[in-house]
């Protein structure tokens, strides 16, 4: 296969992990809206939304980050279907109408897509699985430094991405191991902070630099890197436990609180003003409030938190954290302003941001507070929100379908 065409495979079927990642970002607010329980909600928010699009970005991103190029381009087309399936029958299992076999089957299903993704990029990258030569030109020589330590996080994503996918397998088959648990919010927090935001926090340190024509210090890199790499591994160990799950608390925060502190002084910097920009503030604004409640329940649970909070935690996470950074980013790689479509553009693009923030907003004040009539209006809000942000991303698929980003 020429250049040209593996190319435009691995951006065609990237954009496909994006378009159907979206599609389960639409679900996962319809199902919080009408009430689903969070074992059902969480496959489709963190299996169905956040890591199908993490895996579809990273096939072009990552081996670019390495001055590689992907070495199976037709990776991505295997994967997805096994993603899909795997999501949707967690999904099912979380709703309780299926079959062990068929529980199994989609535990299976997702281990074995994840071991594409992680083999396909462990090929990849295979000389040069540190980092250290970066792609970066010479007029960003000065961000060399810290997107070699950027680099670093992603082996340790792929460790997390495999044990997270191996663990639900484990525990279908009757095998529990000893150190994490084989289920449940344990194993979440694996995927969700070890896989999805490490590689948030690499991706975000060199992709925002650039976007917005800015530099963050690398010694703040180093520290969100190195901090978002060991906290997940802690807090799954000991999850909600002693002096080791406090420890893993206390790492989260920091990588949040840092790259919090990254983003705001870069659109400090920054005159640029474009359409996702403020997804990706809110997004930073929301992971400083996931590391004050995850600092709360680490330290202080029985402060009098109400038993909702667990709820506005796991919301501020997946939409909020997760949610408008890839939101903002996807805006910035599918600019909204290219699509002909009438009633399609900026506008539109800045109100589905507009409804997302104000309607988890709305719902996680009520969790807090315990107002129940906020927490309704603000879910379905989040629905429009996430319904127009997948009306202009596919719409922009549609009309831009030769595009090879």
């Amino acid at each position: 296969m020429g250049t040209g065409n593996a190319t435009a495979t691995v951006t065609r079927w990237s954009r496909a992990f994006v378009a159907v990642g979206i599609g389960f970002f639409v679900a996962w607010q319809v199902a919080v809206a009408v009430g689903a329980g969070r074992a059902a909600t969480v496959p489709l928010g963190v299996f169905g939304f956040v890591l199908h699009v993490v895996f579809g970005k990273a096939y072009t991103l990552v081996p670019s980050y390495f001055a590689r190029e992907l070495a199976v381009p037709r990776a991505p087309a295997l994967h997805l279907p096994l993603a899909s399936v795997g999501a949707l029958g967690a999904f099912a299992v979380g709703t309780g109408i299926t079959s062990a076999t068929v529980a199994l089957a989609s535990v299976a299903s997702w281990l074995a897509g994840s071991l594409v993704f992680v083999g396909t990029l462990c090929w990849t990258v295979r000389d040069n699985p540190t980092g250290r030569e970066t792609g970066t030109g010479e007029t960003d020589a000065h961000r060399r430094r810290a997107d070699r330590v950027a680099n670093v996080a992603v082996p340790f994503v792929l460790a997390y991405l495999i044990v997270g996918s191996a663990l639900p397998l484990a525990a279908a088959l009757g095998l529990e191991p000893s150190v994490v648990p084989a289920s449940g919010p344990a194993t979440t927090h694996l995927l969700a902070a070890g896989t999805a935001a490490p590689l948030v926090f690499a991706i975000g340190c060199r992709l925002l630099p650039r976007l917005l024509g800015a530099s963050v210090p690398p010694l703040l890199v180093s520290i969100v890197v190195a901090a978002g790499i060991a906290g997940p591994a802690l807090l799954a160990a000991d999850f909600r436990g002693g002096a080791l799950f406090r420890v893993g608390a206390a790492l989260q925060a920091t990588a949040l609180v840092g790259f919090a502190v990254a983003v705001l002084d870069l659109a400090r910097q920054s005159d640029r003003r474009r359409v996702g920009g403020r997804a990706i503030l809110s997004a930073a604004g929301c992971g400083a409030l996931i590391a004050v409640l995850g600092l709360w329940f680490a330290f202080a649970p029985d402060a009098g938190l109400p038993a909702a909070a667990f709820d506005a935690h796991y919301r501020l996470a997946v939409g909020g954290f997760l949610g408008l950074t890839i939101i903002g980013v996807t805006y910035r790689f599918y600019p909204p302003a290219v699509a002909s479509t009438l009633g399609i553009g900026d506008r539109t693009a800045s109100a589905s941001v507009a409804a997302l923030v104000t309607g988890l907003g709305l719902e996680v004040a009520g969790l807090l507070a315990s107002v129940p009539s906020l927490v309704g209006p603000g879910r379905w809000l989040s629905v429009a929100g996430a319904s127009l942000y997948a009306v202009v991303l596919w719409t922009v698929f549609v009309e831009r379908a030769d595009w090879t980003r």
